[in-house]
């Protein structure tokens, strides 16, 4: 049907852009143009003829039996039991289940597409659905009110869409105010929640938004737009409407009202989340419906074996696009029907598994069974994929396990492992356990040359294995791991919803809107005469942390801390504002705690409390403290407490900056330095949206505006790389190892040809040790320090880009899986370093005369489009040098140690703990600790930390006395070496 024409004097109005999204629907994507009057019955909201025309036609069998068993009443019993099953259940799941009717006749009400053509009765089933549009839709037998466009599914309501034209200076907002005002659903079957229409949008020819739900002035609409450069909105098409994608394909995807994608929304996408008395109907947003799709479009193009990297940031629904892909991925077939993936393994970094992803990918599952969640141990784990199971939901610390060691046979089948919150740690150990796990062959070869080779490439890219890596803030090295090499020659993501776009569409908060930040200004006056290590630069950073404990200065930020959320956030959200005052230590926040709580009872301030949250047991002024013993609760119950009316801000240490969610913090107040990841991570706690939450504020006594936005940079629009990592860097390093003192490549060959033979016994063992010791004495003989921490250095260096530069290569070279495997008992083995000596800073050494407080940059430090930094490659191999503050955290427990024992023990007798760091600093712990909030992974730390110091000091009595019976001195040493382990994997 050609298009219709319009006179220069109508041209302009809005009548004509209705006409066009029809004349498309029409032309285009199959639907054929009904008439309201003739064809749309008011009180069923249903096209009733097309609706007995698609059952006649497609199911003629069960039509017939119908009719002779009610005859005339045959059409009015099908209308009858439509009715009634649209009130009891949601349109979509009607739509998808059809209707029964007695004698056991069954309905389809739509024939969805089938995985492949194999089956042409299939197809043609699928193409038999009638979708048709209607305009100027009279609704209602109350008023003559009438909605521009409604599409129908056989029939059945899908969507209403209320259309604006900005030539007549009306748009989208204008659309959504007539639904607010004009459009109430009481009464009415077609506006009626899960009764009537799934979605209502609200279009002009810029942008389309959405909303499931008709409430009146109440409804809440979201964009349903694609994005302009990085941003919100839509980009241009070229002859068309920027809104064109919902009605017409385009090159890169086919119109959201297509029959395709129409009817995958209704089958696959579209659910009813049910949780606290609410019930929400949920339909994709654009970014999370176009991910879904390409990511599986290039699955069945290319198979299994590729690597996909989402960059969707916080706000974008991430666990639902998350479950959509998953159940969806484990049903899709090649172009023979066969299955393209057996199992679907969902990897979280968290140790608690996200139960909010459990449950959303549970509501997907059509037969029970489906999907398996591993809370439980890694056998479990285990048996569930030996069992093929569809969909697993586990952590990545279950592959690491011996359980999984040993698996064999599963590289007959195809795995998609689909990865929450990807960083660095799917480059480590844990994942390279994983990708063993399920590539494993059954068999194996005996050349110990093959078997090297074979444990090298198992290392790399596994074409049973597609990697769908999900992450807000992806790192150099998450970026050369999973991304897709571009026309530059560089990895991007496969897909972005950016942060800017996320802001700017309302999903997240600009945490940058407010910053403020201050300067402190301190006098300290020396209170002894011989002070010979207070010489120069140093000797500010030496007494930083005695100055920013000292009473003055933390009493002058909490007047500014209380004073601003009383003022400007206690009256945010109705009342209900929360705040978060970030340390910089367990001490720092105890006193930060303490000092707030004396400041509000001398002023007399009763609407404002204060909890404090911080790890282990904390020794202050003689007394012993732990969060509960503050805070007069258990640690469990302090998120459930923070949320409700009796508290207001919640002062941290270590704890709750990642992870915590927490939608009613509205300000923050900094006294910690934070840099890159760290500083975006933390800051991003006060980004959640709430009713009425329209701003945030940033206070910051530590950092600039400017650190805070380079450090947002990268991952403000896509992240980028500066250039790829140059992989041949691996053979510098071996060059390195290979041509120090120490190393001999006769005893590599001899250590991997036992090491890599099969099953090892104790005798292999004492075996392998021998022949690394032998590099261990030539480097005890060596009295060159530098040199010695050089090569400790180098080795760590080796170990980790090997391990990556693996993963993403077909190395082919046996040599360094040798080196690899040797290296790693070589570290292990090395004596310890040892660092300079230092003092102690005390009040008896220090008085703090003047300190000032001193307002610094206010106001917006927000990011604007283009305002981007690109990542560095991986480049650097440099030394780890003990800082000062690490140097006189260890003078200071060397001191406490031998006051309250009466020993006097040295810095030597202290650094063997670092021994023990080395120790128990694998990969798999690095990977923990690079990941996971400090709370989370300390008791981790700790336990293994203390197994070490009883297996070092079998033979010291006297230090194993203080080690087993000082819980305090422990858990400072602890503490000490967990603050130094972090610094380690946040390094690297």
């Amino acid at each position: 049907m050609p298009e219709q024409t319009h006179t220069t004097a109508d041209i302009h109005q809005e009548k004509v852009f209705e006409a066009h999204i029809v004349s498309c629907l029409t032309t285009e994507q199959g639907y054929i143009e009904r008439d309201c009057p003739a064809h749309y019955d008011v009180s069923l909201a249903l096209d009733t003829e097309l609706l007995f025309r698609f059952l006649r036609t497609t199911q003629p069998d069960a039509w017939q039996v119908l009719q002779d068993h009610y005859s005339a009443q045959a059409e009015a019993e099908v209308l009858k039991r439509l009715e009634k099953a649209l009130k009891e259940n949601p349109t979509h799941v009607v739509v998808r289940d059809g209707i029964k009717l007695v004698p056991n006749i069954r309905f389809a009400l739509c024939y969805f597409k089938p995985a492949s053509n194999l089956n042409p009765e299939l197809v043609n089933l699928y193409e038999a659905n009638i979708l048709s549009v209607i305009r100027q839709v009279t609704y209602s037998s109350k008023n003559k009110n009438a909605i521009d466009l409604v599409t129908f599914v056989n029939g059945i309501p899908v969507a209403t869409l209320e259309v604006k034209n900005l030539l007549t200076k009306q748009n989208f907002k204008h659309a959504e105010r007539q639904y607010q005002k004009d459009r109430s659903p009481g009464g009415e079957p077609l506006l009626t929640f899960k009764r009537g229409a799934i979605v209502h949008l609200a279009v002009d020819q810029d942008n389309v938004s959405m909303t499931t739900r008709l409430m009146n002035g109440k409804t809440r609409f979201l964009p349903l737009n694609r994005g302009r450069d990085g941003g919100a909105g839509n980009p241009d098409v070229p002859g068309e409407n920027r809104t064109a994608y919902l009605y017409k394909d385009l090159p890169d995807g086919k119109a959201i009202l297509s029959r395709e994608v129409l009817l995958d929304l209704i089958g696959r996408f579209i659910h009813l989340e049910r949780g606290g008395g609410k019930e929400v109907l949920i339909f994709p947003r654009f970014q999370q419906l176009d991910a879904v799709r390409k990511l599986l479009a290039d699955a069945k193009a290319k198979g299994a074996g590729q690597n996909y990297l989402i960059q969707h940031s916080a706000g974008s629904g991430k666990s639902n696009t998350i479950a959509w892909t998953a159940h969806q991925i484990i049903n899709l077939h090649d172009a023979e029907d066969r299955p393209l993936f057996d199992t679907a393994i969902i990897v979280t970094d968290r140790l608690v598994l996200d139960r909010q992803l459990q449950n959303t990918i549970g509501s997907f599952a059509q037969t029970a069974g489906v999907v398996k969640k591993i809370d439980g141990t890694s056998r479990d784990l285990k048996k569930a994929i030996e069992d093929g199971a569809r969909i697993i939901i586990t952590t990545i610390q279950k592959f690491g396990t011996e359980h999984l060691q040993a698996i064999s046979g599963q590289s007959s089948k195809n795995f998609a492992v689909i990865i929450d919150e990807a960083h660095s740690s799917q480059s480590g150990k844990a994942a390279q356990a994983m990708s063993d796990a399920l590539t494993r062959e059954a068999g194996s070869s005996d050349d110990i040359e093959d078997m090297i080779l074979a444990h090298q490439a198992a290392r790399g890219p596994q074409k049973n294995i597609s990697f769908l890596a999900f992450t807000a803030t992806p790192r150099n090295v998450t970026l050369e791991r999973f991304g897709r090499i571009g026309s530059d020659g560089k990895p991007h993501p496969f897909h972005l919803y950016s942060m800017r776009q996320a802001i700017e569409e309302g999903f997240i908060l600009d945490v940058l809107q407010n910053y403020m930040t201050y300067k402190a200004y301190y006098k300290l006056e020396k209170t002894i005469e011989d002070d010979p290590a207070f010489k120069g630069r140093k000797a500010q950073s030496r007494v930083a942390r005695y100055a920013s404990l000292h009473p003055t200065a933390i009493d002058q930020k909490v007047e500014v801390i209380v004073k601003h959320f009383r003022r400007h956030v206690s009256k945010e959200l109705s009342g209900t504002a929360k705040a978060m005052v970030v340390t910089q230590s367990r001490e720092h926040a105890l006193r930060y705690w303490q000092q707030i709580n004396r400041y509000i009872e001398a002023n007399g301030h009763t609407d404002v409390k204060a909890l404090v949250a911080f790890s282990g047991d904390l020794d202050i002024d003689g007394q012993v403290w732990t969060e509960a013993t503050a805070n007069g609760f258990a640690e469990t119950e302090l998120p459930k407490r923070f949320d409700g009316e009796e508290f207001q801000i919640l002062v941290v240490a270590e704890k709750y900056q990642t992870g915590f969610d927490q939608p009613k913090l509205v300000a923050m107040y900094v006294d910690k330095k934070l840099a890159g990841l760290q500083a975006v991570q933390t800051l991003a706690r006060l980004n959640r949206t709430y009713p009425g939450k329209e701003r945030t504020f940033v206070l910051d006594f530590q950092n600039t505006a400017e650190d805070v936005k380079e450090a947002f940079a990268p991952f403000f629009e896509a992240t980028e790389l500066e250039e790829r990592t140059d992989l041949s860097q691996i053979y510098d390093l071996e060059q390195r190892i290979c041509n120090s003192a120490y190393v001999a490549n006769d005893e590599v060959e001899r250590f991997a040809e036992r090491f890599f033979k099969g099953d090892l016994t104790t005798q292999d063992r004492l075996e392998l040790e021998g022949t690394v010791r032998l590099a261990v004495e030539r480097f005890i003989l060596d009295e060159d320090e530098a040199q010695q921490e050089e090569f400790r250095q180098l080795l760590k260096s080796f170990q980790r880009f090997y391990a990556f530069v693996a993963q993403v290569a077909f190395l082919n070279d046996a040599w360094l899986e040798k080196l690899y495997a040797y290296t790693a008992w070589l570290t292990r083995l090395l004596p310890s370093r040892d660092v300079p000596a230092d003092i102690t800073i005390t009040d008896d050494m220090l008085t703090l005369s003047a300190f000032r407080l001193q307002e610094g940059e206010a106001g917006s430090a927000s990011l604007v489009a283009g305002e981007t930094k690109k990542l560095d490659p991986i480049s650097e191999f440099g030394a780890n040098p003990y800082t000062e503050e690490e140097e006189k955290s260890l003078s200071e427990i060397i001191d406490s140690f031998n006051e309250r024992h009466g020993t006097n023990f040295s810095r030597e007798d202290f650094l063997r703990f670092e021994r023990v760091n080395r120790e128990i600093l694998d990969e798999d712990m690095l990977d923990m600790m690079r990941n996971n909030p400090a709370d989370v992974v300390y008791n981790a730390f700790s336990q293994a930390f203390f197994q070490g110091m009883v297996r070092m000091f079998q033979q010291d009595n006297e230090m194993r006395s203080v080690v087993m019976t000082d819980k305090d001195a422990r858990e400072q040493a602890t503490r000490h070496f967990f603050k130094r382990a972090q610094r380690q994997a946040n390094a690297t």
